[in-house]
């Protein structure tokens, strides 16, 4: 089969395809035959070695496809099933090995490009908006990078609790991606000062949570924006990791709080999993939320997916198909 390999960290010219021999799946295990991945930032971090993983590997931590071997002790899926799934590395490829628990249904109405779409940053935002910060009616969000492809989906779900949400974006098409998800307010960060703007939109009252995935670049304001006892969920660092802290400035912030989630820890269990896919697709057969796709890729082109991703230049999610 073919797959892409990681031998030295680096640039995108380090995804090389290759043929490589067909895994076999182990004891609660499937072997998946890939139909779509997708592409995320991790991917370059594990590429550039930001993210340590070891030498060789096949990139990619989610895709769509359906199961073509069972090991032993598999219950949760047999041969033929739509499936997708996030959070395992090897997506980049044919044919993928994947533990059969993180295997989660695709129903029939669903298409396999939007299921892989949704699986890393569709989990996230339900987390994000359901279970670390769950928003609730009346409650207002503030969500940089209101449109990328994690944030898009938080203002959609942000709005389906009922939450007033304020967005940030660097530039007036991306605001107005934003707009289209169901911001209530984009505010251009180059052109304005975000925690002004915030104050005035809010009253001088504050949000009750920011949910930050750019890191140092908005840290400290984010924290500024935050009424007393607000919630600044950080659950990124596109600019860069934020500095060592005083907790005691979380009391001088107004007794607020602060955390920085993982998708791994909120979808420990098939249960969780289960769960927060079903709304995904459920949400998405009822119209209630849509996934914006930029384009799909051959595999042998992954190096130009990453280019694309690195370089701002994607308006929604980028896939790779087998």
């Amino acid at each position: 089969m073919k797959a892409i390999r990681v031998r030295e960290h680096g640039g995108p010219e380090r995804l090389q395809l290759e043929s490589v021999p067909t895994p076999s799946p182990g004891r609660r295990e499937a072997l998946v035959d890939v139909a779509v991945a997708g592409v995320n930032f991790i991917d370059t971090y594990h590429r550039t070695g930001l993210y340590r993983v070891d030498l060789p590997f096949t990139p990619g931590v989610e895709a769509a496809g359906v199961v073509k071997e069972v090991g032993a002790e598999v219950e949760e899926v047999q041969p033929g099933d739509r499936v997708a799934y996030a959070m395992t590395l090897g997506a980049y490829a044919e044919r993928a090995v994947v533990p059969a628990w993180r295997l989660v249904p695709v129903p029939e109405e669903v298409q396999l490009e939007a299921a892989a779409a949704l699986m890393v940053q569709g989990l996230t935002a339900h987390y994000l908006t359901h279970s670390t910060c769950p928003l609730r009616r009346g409650q207002v969000a503030l969500i940089h990078a209101a449109a990328g492809g994690t944030g898009r989906l938080m203002v959609q779900m942000a709005r389906l609790r009922g939450a007033r949400v304020l967005g940030t974006a660097s530039t007036p098409d991306k605001a107005a991606l934003a707009m289209s998800a169901g911001a209530h307010h984009v505010i251009l960060y180059r052109d304005s000062d975000f925690e002004e703007e915030v104050k005035q939109f809010t009253g001088g009252k504050g949000v009750h949570v920011v949910y930050d995935s750019v890191g140092a670049d908005t840290f400290e304001k984010s924290l500024r924006c935050l009424r007393p006892r607000g919630m600044l969920v950080l659950f990124g660092q596109s600019s860069g990791p934020v500095p060592p802290l005083d907790p005691q400035l979380l009391n001088r912030r107004g007794s607020v709080f602060l955390t920085r989630p993982s998708l791994s820890h909120y979808a420990a269990t098939r249960a969780e999993l289960l769960e927060r896919s079903e709304d995904l697709f459920g949400w998405l057969q009822g119209e209630q939320l849509q996934v914006r796709v930029d384009r799909s890729l051959p595999l042998a082109e992954a190096a130009e997916a990453h280019r694309i991703l690195e370089s701002r230049r994607a308006r929604g999610k980028l896939l790779l198909t087998a």
